[in-house]
């Protein structure tokens, strides 16, 4: 087994266990799903095939754990890799479902996609209640807009 089949073994091992986990631990199944994001050594089908199950998991646990666990492991990947915004859009479709502590998670996430499409939803928790989440908003617009203005004047 070469390293990159170690890597989708070890991923899938992962996955594995945090099907079969009883809930109490599967937070530490995406963590490691997590490290191995953090790799950078993933083919981008193999790292959008994982960004889509972590999002599956965000939006449908109850448990804030391991939605947290799973917007981590979305964060780390939106670092190491680019991730088309198509992938991550049930996360700003539906963003207002998670926790204030959470929301960050998520707009750091679609500010790192540069994708345009991104801004209304960004754009939209600049008057939140708490004031983290402004914050997260306002460099995830800051980000979109150096992005859009970079590629402006890569094309001028």
């Amino acid at each position: 087994m070469d390293g990159y089949e170690g890597l989708t073994a070890w991923i899938e091992l992962a996955w594995g266990k945090f099907n079969s986990s009883d809930g109490g631990r599967q937070d530490l199944c995406l963590d490691e799903v997590s490290d191995i994001l953090e790799t950078g050594r993933l083919a981008q089908r193999d790292v959008e095939r994982a960004v889509e199950r972590l999002v599956a998991v965000a939006l449908s646990s109850k448990s804030s754990e391991v939605q947290e666990s799973a917007l981590h492991a979305i964060c780390t990947a939106s670092t190491h890799y680019q991730l088309p915004y198509r992938v991550v859009e049930p996360l700003a479709s539906r963003a207002d479902s998670f926790e204030p502590s959470l929301i960050g998670y998520a707009l750091g996430v679609l500010g790192c996609t540069h994708d345009q499409a991104a801004l209304p939803t960004v754009e939209r928790f600049l008057h939140h209640p708490h004031s983290e989440v402004r914050q997260g908003a306002a460099d995830a617009v800051a980000e979109l807009h150096w992005h859009r203005a970079s590629a402006q004047d890569k094309t001028a």
